[in-house]
């Protein structure tokens, strides 16, 4: 299923029962009530407890000790939605990695918390989400634990979305899933496009030469490459712009690094979308692009990573 189609499919929320999973669970019940789809409700039952139950089943028993962390979540779903959601609940067996890419291949979106219970709390991405953005053929939404309440929200007061966009290689799949998004939820869409910025020679000088903040440099606005990549970004916008006349999409062209501004703008906003723009290392490996890497590690709000249909 590509990104942009949206005419079946669940949204698929993986939970575990850590705080983090009872963010992306509140954040995919809006979602699932904006699209107006059926939200599916999962959990990985533990490694231990898989085998547990295939030993007794091995000695002829059959014993159904539920499920503690699906029934918290229909607890919350009901909480939160009173039956204005439709939903359902399944335990799933195997690797959690290779359980939500099942999951994934029916879906809309796949939401996840952005660490799991049993992480090191140091750690600001867990392996799962980390994995899952990079080969999952739906969008996938990794909700951070630090996101701000409004941002888990419907409410146009939850921010604008703003969209990580290279002209040149953005797909088209991640222009519509944001501004759909942005229709939706009745707010602003900003699409930001960095230029790489010539290192001054002054910079590259060692000590005790001065070190020249950006804004004491030349206007990179005037420069050529930041007219054209402004041309280019517009081109890029304007069939999205045409199409999705409702809603209020406007461009920024920024000099430096692209991860680093999404992550500035992310503070503000309600959902960030990035691309995953694969780079191949070798025959049959994949690398995730560095800036959906980056903001995933280190962005202030959701963040949807959405794939292109002509990815390999």
């Amino acid at each position: 299923m590509s990104a942009a189609d949206e005419s079946h499919g669940p949204v698929v929320a993986a939970v575990d029962g850590s705080e983090h999973s009872d963010r992306a669970l509140e954040w995919a019940l809006g979602a699932a009530h904006r699209l107006g789809a059926e939200l599916r409700v999962v959990h990985v039952s533990p490694e231990a407890l898989q085998l547990g139950m295939a030993r007794l089943h091995s000695i002829g028993e059959d014993l159904d000790i539920g499920d503690a962390v699906l029934d918290g979540a229909r607890r919350r779903v009901e909480g939160y939605a009173g039956g204005t959601v439709r939903a359902t609940y399944e335990t799933l067996e195997g690797t959690v990695s290779d359980a939500l890419l099942a999951e994934a291949r029916g879906a809309r979106m796949l939401v996840l918390g952005s660490r799991g219970r049993g992480g090191f709390a140091s750690l600001l991405l867990g392996s799962t989400s980390r994995s899952l953005t990079s080969v999952a053929p739906c969008p996938v939404v990794v909700v951070p634990h630090e996101a701000r309440a409004a941002a888990l929200t419907d409410r146009p007061e939850a921010g604008r979305v703003v969209l990580g966009l290279h002209p040149e290689e953005t797909a088209d799949e991640v222009l519509d899933f944001a501004f759909r998004e942005a229709g939706r939820r009745g707010v602003e869409l900003r699409a930001v496009t960095a230029y790489p910025v010539p290192v001054s020679p002054i910079l590259l000088a060692g000590p005790p030469a001065p070190v020249m903040p950006l804004t004491e440099l030349p206007d990179p606005e005037q420069t050529e490459v930041a007219d054209e990549t402004r041309e280019h970004q517009a081109a890029r916008l304007g069939p999205f712009t045409e199409q999705y006349r409702d809603v209020r999409a406007s461009g920024q062209v920024v000099p430096g690094d692209a991860a680093g501004r999404l992550v500035e703008e992310s503070a503000g906003a309600g959902l960030l979308v990035v691309g995953r723009h694969h780079r191949r290392l070798r025959p049959g490996a994949l690398l995730m692009g560095s800036v959906a890497h980056g903001v995933l590690h280190h962005a202030q709000c959701p963040v949807a990573v959405v794939p292109g249909s002509t990815e390999a």
